[in-house]
């Protein structure tokens, strides 16, 4: 798991069971080596024991901000250099903002840049509310404007209150199917969205079963844009443990996901 948010408007320290280095310990004008990549994740505890990694910054509050990189190919690079085979980016820009933002300064927006990285599914997230779901409607309208790849986007809509969603929220949903490639549903659970990972073993019937639909979809997604298997994705070298050689300097290799 990627955590792009500062320390102070993210969740993910305050989650994580087992803290390690942090990203304060991977200087972004430094190499690293896998191992140093590897013991700077932090873990959080998920269902049956197992756990998540978890790159994110948990310095104490008073510890001068760090300054995170903006360009999604750094965080790819990062990932890769640290030898995972799947990694989540939790984003935390507003894409439909950034995407009209980004064409009326004539740039490329945050959001087509983690689009564009190798076998990348985007996933968008909304209220499964009137509201929410007007606001991703008008999100896929923009991105379908800017030429974003939605036919290999999955769209979460999230219930925050107990019972079935409302004839709006499903009509929206049934309406959304034929722009994206999948369209999930996550029912409200009050433990969950109080304590997280710490409610972990909570995580049995219909959450559970929602979250492996949810991983199916993008799973889906990827093997019908790209195949299955999946094809090899270029990735960084990786420097061999503990060196720090007095320049930096990367080969292209491959690595297949």
């Amino acid at each position: 798991m990627l955590d792009t948010a500062t320390r102070l408007a993210s969740p993910w320290p305050g989650w994580a069971s087992e803290p390690g280095a942090g990203l304060a310990s991977i200087p972004p004008t430094k190499p690293a080596s896998r191992r140093r990549i590897q013991a700077a994740t932090s873990l959080c505890r998920g269902p049956s024991d197992r756990s998540w990694q978890v790159l994110t910054d948990h310095q104490d509050w008073g510890a001068a901000p760090l300054v995170l990189p903006p360009d999604p190919g750094a965080w790819y690079q990062l990932a890769a250099a640290g030898g995972w085979q799947a990694a989540i980016a939790d984003t935390t820009h507003a894409a439909a903002h950034d995407v009209v933002a980004a064409r009326h300064a004539g740039r490329t927006s945050l959001t087509a840049a983690w689009c564009s990285l190798p076998v990348s599914v985007p996933v968008l997230c909304a209220a499964a509310t009137g509201h929410g779901v007007q606001a991703l409607q008008t999100a896929v309208r923009i991105a379908a404007a800017e030429g974003l790849p939605l036919q290999y986007t999955v769209v979460v809509l999230v219930s925050l209150a107990e019972g079935r969603p409302t004839a709006t929220v499903r009509a929206a949903a049934t309406m959304l199917q034929s722009h994206v490639s999948a369209v999930v549903t996550v029912l409200a659970d009050v433990g969950l969205r109080s304590q997280a990972f710490a409610a972990s073993d909570r995580l049995r019937g219909a959450p559970l079963e929602t979250a492996d639909r949810l991983a199916q979809a993008v799973l889906a997604s990827a093997h019908r844009q790209w195949g299955d298997p999946l094809p090899p994705a270029p990735v960084p070298a990786v420097l061999p443990a503990d060196q720090v050689p007095p320049t930096h300097v990367y080969a292209e290799g491959v690595h297949r996901p």
